[in-house]
Protein backbone atom coordinates (compact mmCIF):
# COMPACT_ATOMS: atom_id res chain seq x y z
CA UNK A 1 0.00 0.00 0.00
CA UNK A 2 1.07 3.65 -1.10
CA UNK A 3 -0.19 6.62 1.65
CA UNK A 4 -0.17 9.94 -0.06
CA UNK A 5 0.13 12.75 2.24
CA UNK A 6 -1.86 16.06 0.88
CA UNK A 7 -3.45 19.12 2.15
CA UNK A 8 -6.81 18.56 0.78
CA UNK A 9 -8.49 16.48 -2.39
CA UNK A 10 -7.19 17.99 -5.59
CA UNK A 11 -9.25 17.46 -8.85
CA UNK A 12 -5.59 16.81 -11.08
CA UNK A 13 -4.57 14.54 -8.64
CA UNK A 14 -7.39 12.36 -7.03
CA UNK A 15 -7.96 10.46 -10.83
CA UNK A 16 -3.84 9.77 -10.82
CA UNK A 17 -4.55 7.89 -7.13
CA UNK A 18 -7.53 5.84 -8.86
CA UNK A 19 -5.29 5.08 -11.84
CA UNK A 20 -2.59 3.98 -9.89
CA UNK A 21 -4.77 1.50 -7.61
CA UNK A 22 -7.22 0.60 -10.78
CA UNK A 23 -4.81 0.08 -13.32
CA UNK A 24 -1.26 -0.25 -11.55
CA UNK A 25 -2.60 -2.25 -8.56
CA UNK A 26 -1.39 -0.75 -6.11
CA UNK A 27 -3.58 0.25 -2.92
CA UNK A 28 -3.82 3.86 -2.27
CA UNK A 29 -4.87 5.27 1.15
CA UNK A 30 -4.56 9.65 1.20
CA UNK A 31 -4.62 11.57 4.01
CA UNK A 32 -6.12 14.41 3.83
CA UNK A 33 -5.56 17.86 6.34
CA UNK A 34 -9.25 18.69 5.23
CA UNK A 35 -11.95 18.28 3.22
CA UNK A 36 -11.73 21.53 1.07
CA UNK A 37 -12.29 20.47 -2.49
CA UNK A 38 -14.48 17.47 -1.13
CA UNK A 39 -16.31 19.86 0.45
CA UNK A 40 -17.28 23.43 -0.52
CA UNK A 41 -14.87 25.93 0.42
CA UNK A 42 -13.62 29.41 -0.25
CA UNK A 43 -10.66 30.01 -3.06
CA UNK A 44 -9.19 33.14 -1.91
CA UNK A 45 -8.11 34.04 -6.15
CA UNK A 46 -11.12 32.51 -7.55
CA UNK A 47 -12.75 34.89 -4.75
CA UNK A 48 -16.08 32.99 -4.87
CA UNK A 49 -17.06 29.18 -3.23
CA UNK A 50 -16.05 26.51 -4.70
CA UNK A 51 -17.13 23.22 -5.02
CA UNK A 52 -15.74 20.64 -7.43
CA UNK A 53 -18.76 18.66 -9.53
CA UNK A 54 -16.69 15.64 -9.89
CA UNK A 55 -15.89 13.02 -6.87
CA UNK A 56 -12.58 13.51 -5.78
CA UNK A 57 -12.55 10.75 -2.99
CA UNK A 58 -13.82 7.36 -5.22
CA UNK A 59 -11.46 4.65 -5.87
CA UNK A 60 -9.14 5.03 -3.25
CA UNK A 61 -9.18 5.02 0.69
CA UNK A 62 -9.15 8.16 2.07
CA UNK A 63 -8.70 9.87 5.51
CA UNK A 64 -9.17 13.37 6.69
CA UNK A 65 -7.21 15.47 9.91
CA UNK A 66 -10.17 17.76 10.29
CA UNK A 67 -13.24 18.37 8.48
CA UNK A 68 -14.59 21.81 7.44
CA UNK A 69 -18.00 21.54 9.04
CA UNK A 70 -16.77 20.32 12.30
CA UNK A 71 -13.67 22.76 13.00
CA UNK A 72 -13.70 25.27 9.96
CA UNK A 73 -10.48 24.38 8.13
CA UNK A 74 -11.51 26.62 5.48
CA UNK A 75 -8.06 28.10 4.85
CA UNK A 76 -5.70 25.72 3.70
CA UNK A 77 -2.75 27.60 4.81
CA UNK A 78 -4.23 27.47 8.19
CA UNK A 79 -4.01 23.81 8.16
CA UNK A 80 -1.78 21.88 10.25
CA UNK A 81 -0.51 17.83 10.00
CA UNK A 82 -2.02 16.78 13.20
CA UNK A 83 -2.45 13.39 13.38
CA UNK A 84 -0.63 12.12 10.52
CA UNK A 85 2.08 10.15 12.54
CA UNK A 86 0.03 8.26 14.17
CA UNK A 87 -2.44 7.78 11.07
CA UNK A 88 0.59 6.73 9.27
CA UNK A 89 1.63 4.48 12.38
CA UNK A 90 -2.00 2.56 11.84
CA UNK A 91 -2.37 1.98 8.29
CA UNK A 92 1.45 1.25 8.36
CA UNK A 93 2.12 1.28 4.05
CA UNK A 94 5.11 0.11 2.18
CA UNK A 95 5.75 3.87 1.40
CA UNK A 96 4.66 7.23 1.56
CA UNK A 97 4.39 9.88 -0.93
CA UNK A 98 4.88 13.61 -0.16
CA UNK A 99 3.77 16.38 -2.60
CA UNK A 100 5.43 19.82 -1.08
CA UNK A 101 7.31 21.49 1.23
CA UNK A 102 6.57 25.28 1.15
CA UNK A 103 3.36 24.90 3.64
CA UNK A 104 3.18 24.76 7.22
CA UNK A 105 1.25 21.18 6.69
CA UNK A 106 3.85 19.91 4.02
CA UNK A 107 6.26 20.94 6.61
CA UNK A 108 4.08 18.77 9.28
CA UNK A 109 3.84 15.87 7.01
CA UNK A 110 7.36 16.04 6.23
CA UNK A 111 8.15 15.22 10.29
CA UNK A 112 5.46 12.44 10.19
CA UNK A 113 7.01 10.66 7.41
CA UNK A 114 10.40 11.07 8.61
CA UNK A 115 9.53 10.02 12.19
CA UNK A 116 7.08 6.73 10.75
CA UNK A 117 10.89 5.60 8.92
CA UNK A 118 9.03 4.57 5.86
CA UNK A 119 10.99 4.78 2.50
CA UNK A 120 9.59 8.57 1.07
CA UNK A 121 8.54 9.22 -2.88
CA UNK A 122 8.26 13.08 -3.49
CA UNK A 123 5.60 14.48 -6.14
CA UNK A 124 5.47 17.91 -6.38
CA UNK A 125 5.55 21.47 -8.12
CA UNK A 126 9.02 22.03 -8.27
CA UNK A 127 10.95 24.63 -10.02
CA UNK A 128 13.63 27.22 -10.24
CA UNK A 129 11.56 29.64 -12.44
CA UNK A 130 8.44 30.68 -10.62
CA UNK A 131 9.54 32.96 -8.43
CA UNK A 132 12.44 35.88 -8.38
CA UNK A 133 14.62 35.54 -4.89
CA UNK A 134 17.43 37.15 -3.21
CA UNK A 135 20.80 35.60 -3.71
CA UNK A 136 21.03 35.16 -0.25
CA UNK A 137 17.40 33.19 -0.25
CA UNK A 138 18.42 31.83 -2.86
CA UNK A 139 21.49 30.13 -1.52
CA UNK A 140 18.95 29.20 1.80
CA UNK A 141 16.88 27.80 -0.69
CA UNK A 142 19.44 25.50 -2.27
CA UNK A 143 21.28 24.33 0.81
CA UNK A 144 17.75 23.28 2.78
CA UNK A 145 16.34 21.60 -0.68
CA UNK A 146 19.51 20.12 -1.89
CA UNK A 147 19.40 17.95 2.15
CA UNK A 148 15.82 17.26 1.70
CA UNK A 149 15.93 15.75 -1.43
CA UNK A 150 18.42 13.44 -0.32
CA UNK A 151 16.06 12.32 1.71
CA UNK A 152 13.95 10.66 -0.72
CA UNK A 153 13.89 7.23 -2.06
CA UNK A 154 12.64 8.21 -5.35
CA UNK A 155 12.15 11.58 -6.72
CA UNK A 156 9.28 12.41 -9.38
CA UNK A 157 9.62 15.51 -11.84
CA UNK A 158 6.26 16.95 -13.25
CA UNK A 159 8.28 18.23 -16.74
CA UNK A 160 11.37 19.51 -18.14
CA UNK A 161 12.17 22.29 -15.57
CA UNK A 162 11.25 20.11 -12.80
CA UNK A 163 13.58 17.57 -13.85
CA UNK A 164 16.23 20.64 -14.44
CA UNK A 165 15.34 21.69 -10.38
CA UNK A 166 16.41 18.54 -9.26
CA UNK A 167 19.48 18.01 -11.35
CA UNK A 168 21.03 21.29 -10.30
CA UNK A 169 20.41 20.18 -6.65
CA UNK A 170 22.53 16.95 -7.20
CA UNK A 171 19.32 14.39 -7.20
CA UNK A 172 21.20 11.17 -9.07
CA UNK A 173 19.64 10.45 -12.22
CA UNK A 174 19.15 7.20 -11.07
CA UNK A 175 16.71 8.68 -8.55
CA UNK A 176 14.42 10.48 -11.00
CA UNK A 177 11.38 9.45 -12.20
CA UNK A 178 9.04 11.02 -14.67
CA UNK A 179 5.52 11.30 -13.98
CA UNK A 180 4.12 14.22 -15.61
CA UNK A 181 1.68 17.07 -14.47
CA UNK A 182 -1.87 16.12 -16.02
CA UNK A 183 -5.82 16.38 -16.12
CA UNK A 184 -7.94 13.73 -16.48
CA UNK A 185 -10.01 14.06 -19.88
CA UNK A 186 -13.53 12.25 -18.67
CA UNK A 187 -14.83 15.43 -17.73
CA UNK A 188 -14.33 16.89 -21.49
CA UNK A 189 -15.66 16.18 -24.38
CA UNK A 190 -12.33 17.23 -26.59
CA UNK A 191 -12.86 15.61 -29.61
CA UNK A 192 -13.40 17.14 -33.21
CA UNK A 193 -16.83 15.38 -33.09
CA UNK A 194 -17.78 17.88 -30.03
CA UNK A 195 -16.04 20.76 -31.38
CA UNK A 196 -18.30 20.33 -34.91
CA UNK A 197 -21.71 19.58 -32.56
CA UNK A 198 -20.84 21.96 -30.11
CA UNK A 199 -18.51 24.97 -31.64
CA UNK A 200 -21.33 26.68 -33.84
CA UNK A 201 -23.90 27.58 -31.28
CA UNK A 202 -21.23 28.30 -28.18
CA UNK A 203 -19.79 30.96 -30.14
CA UNK A 204 -23.35 32.51 -31.43
CA UNK A 205 -23.92 32.59 -27.34
CA UNK A 206 -20.71 34.73 -27.11
CA UNK A 207 -22.36 37.07 -30.09
CA UNK A 208 -19.80 36.16 -32.20
CA UNK A 209 -19.24 35.07 -35.91
CA UNK A 210 -17.03 33.11 -38.60
CA UNK A 211 -14.75 35.81 -38.50
CA UNK A 212 -14.22 36.95 -35.48
CA UNK A 213 -11.54 35.36 -33.59
CA UNK A 214 -12.10 34.39 -29.92
CA UNK A 215 -8.93 34.32 -27.39
CA UNK A 216 -9.72 32.54 -24.15
CA UNK A 217 -8.37 33.35 -20.66
CA UNK A 218 -9.35 30.30 -18.14
CA UNK A 219 -8.63 31.02 -14.69
CA UNK A 220 -8.40 33.10 -11.83
CA UNK A 221 -9.00 36.98 -12.27
CA UNK A 222 -5.31 37.64 -10.17
CA UNK A 223 -2.63 39.81 -10.55
CA UNK A 224 -0.84 36.97 -10.35
CA UNK A 225 -2.47 35.18 -13.70
CA UNK A 226 -1.99 38.78 -15.59
CA UNK A 227 -5.25 38.63 -17.30
CA UNK A 228 -4.97 42.77 -17.78
CA UNK A 229 -2.00 41.83 -19.51
CA UNK A 230 -4.02 40.71 -22.07
CA UNK A 231 -6.41 43.13 -22.51
CA UNK A 232 -3.52 45.28 -23.04
CA UNK A 233 -1.88 43.21 -25.59
CA UNK A 234 -5.16 42.99 -28.00
CA UNK A 235 -5.39 47.13 -27.69
CA UNK A 236 -1.93 47.49 -29.28
CA UNK A 237 -3.46 45.13 -32.64
CA UNK A 238 -4.17 47.07 -35.56
CA UNK A 239 -7.61 48.45 -35.92
CA UNK A 240 -8.62 46.11 -38.21
CA UNK A 241 -7.64 43.05 -36.08
CA UNK A 242 -8.26 44.62 -33.07
CA UNK A 243 -12.49 44.69 -33.93
CA UNK A 244 -12.20 40.60 -34.93
CA UNK A 245 -10.94 39.95 -31.16
CA UNK A 246 -12.88 39.16 -28.60
CA UNK A 247 -11.24 37.64 -25.01
CA UNK A 248 -13.57 35.71 -23.48
CA UNK A 249 -12.95 35.28 -19.60
CA UNK A 250 -13.38 32.34 -18.08
CA UNK A 251 -13.39 32.36 -14.36
CA UNK A 252 -13.78 34.96 -11.84
CA UNK A 253 -11.15 36.62 -8.64
CA UNK A 254 -10.58 40.21 -7.49
CA UNK A 255 -9.51 41.83 -10.51
CA UNK A 256 -13.12 41.33 -12.37
CA UNK A 257 -14.09 45.05 -11.91
CA UNK A 258 -11.16 46.00 -12.61
CA UNK A 259 -11.37 44.60 -16.18
CA UNK A 260 -14.40 45.26 -16.96
CA UNK A 261 -13.63 49.01 -16.58
CA UNK A 262 -10.15 48.48 -18.85
CA UNK A 263 -11.69 46.73 -21.34
CA UNK A 264 -14.38 49.76 -22.01
CA UNK A 265 -11.95 52.49 -22.67
CA UNK A 266 -11.20 53.87 -25.72
CA UNK A 267 -9.85 52.03 -27.97
CA UNK A 268 -12.29 49.18 -26.26
CA UNK A 269 -11.65 45.79 -26.32
CA UNK A 270 -14.32 43.43 -26.86
CA UNK A 271 -14.58 40.90 -23.58
CA UNK A 272 -17.21 38.23 -22.47
CA UNK A 273 -16.66 37.75 -18.50
CA UNK A 274 -18.53 34.20 -18.39
CA UNK A 275 -17.54 33.29 -14.51
CA UNK A 276 -16.53 30.62 -13.02
CA UNK A 277 -17.49 27.08 -14.27
CA UNK A 278 -16.32 23.35 -13.15
CA UNK A 279 -14.67 21.28 -15.89
CA UNK A 280 -17.64 19.58 -16.80
CA UNK A 281 -18.77 23.07 -17.88
CA UNK A 282 -15.37 24.13 -19.86
CA UNK A 283 -15.62 22.21 -23.17
CA UNK A 284 -17.88 24.02 -25.42
CA UNK A 285 -15.81 27.20 -23.86
CA UNK A 286 -12.62 25.89 -24.96
CA UNK A 287 -14.51 24.62 -28.31
CA UNK A 288 -15.94 28.16 -29.39
CA UNK A 289 -11.99 29.16 -28.47
CA UNK A 290 -9.50 29.87 -31.27
CA UNK A 291 -6.52 30.19 -29.08
CA UNK A 292 -5.85 30.22 -25.54
CA UNK A 293 -3.81 32.63 -24.00
CA UNK A 294 -2.33 32.02 -20.22
CA UNK A 295 -0.19 35.24 -19.09
CA UNK A 296 0.97 34.70 -16.14
CA UNK A 297 3.74 36.89 -14.35
CA UNK A 298 4.94 34.35 -11.70
CA UNK A 299 4.05 31.96 -9.42
CA UNK A 300 2.57 29.33 -12.57
CA UNK A 301 4.47 26.16 -11.87
CA UNK A 302 2.90 24.06 -14.57
CA UNK A 303 -0.60 25.93 -15.86
CA UNK A 304 -2.26 22.88 -16.02
CA UNK A 305 -5.32 24.85 -18.65
CA UNK A 306 -2.91 24.54 -21.28
CA UNK A 307 -3.11 21.05 -21.15
CA UNK A 308 -6.85 21.24 -21.04
CA UNK A 309 -6.69 23.72 -24.01
CA UNK A 310 -4.45 21.84 -25.73
CA UNK A 311 -6.77 18.46 -24.75
CA UNK A 312 -9.14 20.11 -27.03
CA UNK A 313 -7.10 21.08 -30.54
CA UNK A 314 -7.22 24.88 -29.14
CA UNK A 315 -3.46 26.36 -29.75
CA UNK A 316 -2.19 28.47 -26.54
CA UNK A 317 0.09 31.51 -25.93
CA UNK A 318 1.77 31.62 -22.76
CA UNK A 319 4.45 33.71 -20.92
CA UNK A 320 7.72 32.55 -20.15
CA UNK A 321 6.89 32.39 -16.75
CA UNK A 322 4.49 29.29 -17.25
CA UNK A 323 6.31 26.02 -16.45
CA UNK A 324 4.39 23.83 -18.92
CA UNK A 325 5.77 26.09 -21.89
CA UNK A 326 9.14 23.92 -22.52
CA UNK A 327 6.87 20.78 -22.20
CA UNK A 328 3.82 21.76 -23.93
CA UNK A 329 4.41 25.30 -26.33
CA UNK A 330 6.37 24.29 -29.43
CA UNK A 331 6.69 27.50 -31.49
CA UNK A 332 4.58 28.15 -34.57
CA UNK A 333 2.91 24.34 -33.96
CA UNK A 334 1.29 23.93 -30.73
CA UNK A 335 1.25 27.92 -30.32
CA UNK A 336 3.69 30.69 -29.01
CA UNK A 337 5.22 32.19 -26.26
CA UNK A 338 5.81 35.41 -25.18
CA UNK A 339 8.04 37.71 -22.76
CA UNK A 340 6.63 37.38 -19.21
CA UNK A 341 5.16 40.95 -18.23
CA UNK A 342 5.24 42.55 -21.77
CA UNK A 343 1.79 43.61 -23.81
CA UNK A 344 3.92 44.23 -26.87
CA UNK A 345 5.61 40.69 -26.87
CA UNK A 346 2.07 39.09 -26.15
CA UNK A 347 0.05 40.95 -29.23
CA UNK A 348 3.35 39.80 -31.34
CA UNK A 349 2.27 36.35 -30.03
CA UNK A 350 -1.61 36.88 -30.85
CA UNK A 351 -0.48 38.17 -34.54
CA UNK A 352 1.83 34.67 -35.44
CA UNK A 353 -0.92 32.77 -33.96
CA UNK A 354 -3.46 33.40 -36.14
CA UNK A 355 -1.60 31.26 -38.72
CA UNK A 356 -2.50 28.04 -36.01
CA UNK A 357 -6.36 29.08 -36.04
CA UNK A 358 -8.94 26.73 -37.20
CA UNK A 359 -6.76 24.36 -38.74
CA UNK A 360 -7.44 20.35 -38.11
CA UNK A 361 -3.39 19.75 -38.20
CA UNK A 362 -2.78 22.24 -35.25
CA UNK A 363 -5.42 20.48 -33.55
CA UNK A 364 -3.68 16.98 -34.16
CA UNK A 365 -0.05 18.52 -33.23
CA UNK A 366 -2.14 20.05 -29.63
CA UNK A 367 -3.50 16.73 -28.90
CA UNK A 368 -0.38 14.70 -29.81
CA UNK A 369 1.69 17.23 -27.78
CA UNK A 370 -0.13 16.92 -24.50
CA UNK A 371 -1.11 13.20 -25.18
CA UNK A 372 2.24 11.80 -23.42
CA UNK A 373 0.75 14.28 -19.83
CA UNK A 374 -1.59 11.65 -19.35
CA UNK A 375 -3.34 10.43 -15.86
CA UNK A 376 -2.21 7.10 -17.00
CA UNK A 377 1.18 8.11 -17.19
CA UNK A 378 1.25 10.13 -14.22
CA UNK A 379 0.20 6.95 -12.49
CA UNK A 380 2.82 4.24 -14.34
CA UNK A 381 5.78 7.01 -13.40
CA UNK A 382 4.45 6.65 -9.00
CA UNK A 383 3.86 2.92 -9.79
Amino acid sequence: MLTIIESHPVQYHAPVYRALQAECGIPVTAIYGSDSGAATYHDAEFGVPVAWDTDLLAGYESHFLVRTAEQGAHHLDRLRARGAWQLLRRLAPRAVMLVGYASRFDRGALSAAWCSRLPMIFRAETTDHARSRTPVRARLRDTVLRSLYQSFTSVLYIGQRSLAHYQRLGVPDARLIFSPYCVSTAPFQCDDAARLATRRDARFALGLDDRDIAVLFAGKLSDRKGPGLLVDAVRELPESLRERMCVCFVGDGPLKTELQSDAAIAPAVRARFLGFHNQTGLSHHYHAADVMVLPSRHGETWGLVVNEALHHGVPCIVSDAVGCAPDLIRPGVTGEVFTTGSARSLAVALRASLALVGRADVREHCRQQVSRYSVAEAACGIA
